[in-house]
C-alpha cells in the first residue's frame, strides 16, 4: 500500500547512531514497497530538522528517494502524513516524550503508546507491574541518588541504570569493588539503579506484533561469541553475537516462552511492536528481563529475524506496523473524551 511516511531518526540518547543505522533500512524498505518516506532528524541537542535528516541518511548510505513536502517546517511535514515511524531508542524517544507530542499532533505512529513506553523504559516499574500480574521476571533491588550500594544476591550480579537500553552503563559485577563502581557508572546515567540476580540458563528473545491480539514470533537464542555477556559491543559489533532460531530450548519452554512475552506486552499496555528479553534458567523456569518497544530496526537486526523466521518477510513487517498504526488511531478516535 502506497502511504506517506515520517521516519523520526536520531534523538537525543547515546543510542542516537544505532538509530540512524535502522532508520537507514526501514526507510529503503519502506521506499521499495511504494511508500513515500520522509525523514525526520532529532540532532543530539534536541533540535528537529528534515534536509539534514536527509543527508545524514544518505551518508549512511541509504539508497531511497526521500519525499518532500510543501512547506519547510517539521510541523506541517507531520500532519501532513498517514503514519510517523519513530526509530529512536532510549530516553527522548523510546520513553513516551515523542509519543506524547504525537498523541498531541493528532497522527498515527507506529508502536507503543505514552503509558506503554514510559513503563517500558523504566525497568523497576515494568518489573512491579510484571509481579502484579502474576509475570515471572528476573529478582533485582532498586537504589536511588544517595543510596549505598548493596546486593543481596551474590556474585556475580549485575548493575543497570533503570532507565537506559542497549547495554549502556551496566557493569556485570564479580565483587564488592566491582559493585561500587558498577554502581558510580550507572548513577552518571540515571537517579535510580537496579541491582539484578545473575540468572544461569539460556538468554532467548521474543517478538511481539499486535495491537489488541498480539502474537509471539519463534524465540530466539542470544550467543555471545567473544564477551562474558550480552553487552554493547555484543549488540552491535559483527561477529560478536549469534542468533539461534529457534532457540534451542524445549518445547515446552519455547512455548512458555512466546506466553510470558505476549502476556507482559499486555501487562504493559503495548501496541504494535515490542521484543521481549526473557532467560530460561537451567531448572528450566522462564523469566522475563525486559521489553522493548523499539527494538533495533535493521533488516539483520534480532526483531526482522525472528519474525522472518516466524514467516514475516522484513518489508511485510514494516507495512503491517503502519497497518496497525493507523487501526489503532481509528479506533481510538471513536472513543468520547
Amino acid at each position: 500500500m502506497s502511504r506517506r511516511i515520517a521516519v523520526i531518526l536520531g534523538g537525543r540518547s547515546s543510542e542516537n547512531p544505532i538509530s540512524v543505522a535502522s532508520a537507514r533500512s526501514v526507510v529503503d524498505a519502506l521506499s521499495a514497497g511504494g511508500s513515500d518516506v520522509i525523514a525526520v532528524e532529532i540532532d543530539r541537542t534536541g533540535r528537529w530538522q528534515l534536509e539534514a535528516a536527509s543527508n545524514r541518511l544518505l551518508q549512511a548510505g541509504a539508497g531511497a528517494e526521500l519525499a518532500r513536502l510543501p512547506g519547510t517546517d517539521v510541523a506541517s511535514t507531520l500532519a501532513g502524513v498517514d503514519v510517523v515511524f519513530p526509530v529512536l531508542h532510549g530516553p527522548f524517544g523510546e520513553d513516551g516524550t515523542v509519543q506524547g507530542l504525537l498523541e498531541l499532533a493528532g497522527v498515527p505512529y507506529v508502536g507503543a503508546g505514552v503509558l506503554a513506553s514510559a513503563l517500558c523504559m523504566d525497568k523497576d516499574i515494568f518489573k512491579a507491574v510484571l509481579r502484579d500480574h502474576g509475570i515471572p521476571v528476573t529478582e533485582n533491588i532498586t537504589l536511588r541518588l544517595g543510596d549505598e550500594p548493596r546486593n543481596p544476591f551474590g556474585y556475580p550480579c549485575f548493575v543497570k541504570p533503570a532507565r537506559l537500553g542497549s547495554s549502556v552503563g551496566i557493569t556485570k559485577a564479580h565483587d564488592d569493588d566491582e559493585l561500587r563502581r558498577g554502581v558510580e557508572l550507572a548513577f552518571e546515567h540515571d537517579e535510580k539503579v537496579l541491582v539484578e540476580r545473575f540468572v544461569q540458563g539460556v538468554e532467548v528473545e521474543v517478538g511481539v506484533l499486535g495491537n489488541l491480539q498480539p502474537a509471539a514470533s519463534l524465540p530466539g537464542e542470544i550467543v555471545v561469541t567473544h564477551n562474558e555477556w550480552y553487552d554493547y559491543e555484543a549488540k552491535y559489533d559483527e561477529g560478536e553475537m549469534d542468533l539461534v532460531v529457534p532457540a534451542r530450548i524445549t518445547d515446552g519452554q519455547i512455548a512458555r516462552a512466546q506466553e510470558l512475552a505476549v502476556r507482559a506486552f499486555v501487562a504493559a499496555d503495548c501496541e504494535g511492536m515490542a521484543r521481549a528479553d526473557l532467560f530460561v534458567r537451567e531448572d528450566g523456569e522462564v523469566l522475563v528481563n525486559e521489553l522493548n518497544t523499539i527494538p533495533g530496526f535493521t533488516a539483520t537486526s534480532v526483531y526482522a529475524r525472528l519474525f522472518e523466521a516466524s514467516g514475516i518477510p522484513y518489508g511485510e513487517l514494516l507495512e503491517r506496523l503502519a497497518d496497525l498504526a493507523v487501526e489503532r488511531f481509528e479506533r481510538k478516535r471513536q472513543l468520547k473524551y
